[in-house]
């Protein structure tokens, strides 16, 4: 072969999805025992990877405890006054020196969680990146179940190269979740695309 010739490698198009394909059936199989059984949360909140924790609304409106946590972010995937949401605000936080974001998501079949991927994605990579890589984010919903693992999920796919299947292994790991089968649609959905653009290479 001649030193200037380009090499012959497949465009990501040529990739056979067919080999990448996860089902949210798959995703169910890892999340439940072999019954098809689901185990709700034993703790208030998880460190489910260095420096992230996912939690429920308890610990998100004790201020001095998520102070006491060392915590210097916090992501409210619930934001709303609804008895499904939790209603905190930058102003609930305001002078505890943790930053706040907020996104209103219904933990529904039908709602489309995957509009705040990215942005939630950036928003935990900035707070890791805080206090020279020190900082610490708490990731809620009301019960730390759903929503917040799903964006948790998300985040360790598009920043750390993770196909959904070990991306939801471990954040269940460390913490009983349980995505709606919507929320894991978007996650398998999510595996495609990033499988299409070479972002991750399933095992």
């Amino acid at each position: 072969m001649k030193k200037n010739s380009p090499a012959k490698v497949p465009a990501p198009a040529e990739v056979n999805m067919s080999d990448y394909e996860v089902s949210v059936q798959q995703l169910n199989d890892l999340l439940s025992d072999g019954n098809g059984f689901y185990f709700l949360p034993t703790q208030h909140f998880n460190e489910v990877y260095p420096r992230i924790y996912v939690g429920n609304a308890f610990v998100a409106q004790n201020v001095m405890r998520l102070q006491k946590l060392g915590v210097t972010h916090i992501l409210n995937a619930a934001e709303g006054n609804s008895f499904m949401h939790v209603n905190t605000s930058a102003e609930f936080y305001a002078g505890s020196g943790m930053a706040y974001r907020g996104m209103q998501a219904s933990d529904t079949d039908h709602f489309d969680l995957s509009v705040f991927f990215e942005e939630a994605a950036d928003f935990i990579e900035k707070a890791l990146a805080h206090k020279d890589g020190k900082g610490k984010v708490y990731v809620h919903c009301r019960e730390g179940y759903s929503r917040s693992p799903t964006l948790v999920i998300a985040y360790l796919m598009l920043r750390h190269g993770m196909d959904v299947r070990t991306a939801l292994a471990v954040v269940r790991q460390k913490r009983e979740i349980g995505p709606n089968d919507g929320f894991l649609r978007q996650l398998c959905q999510l595996n495609e695309r990033l499988v299409r653009e070479g972002k991750i290479r399933p095992k």
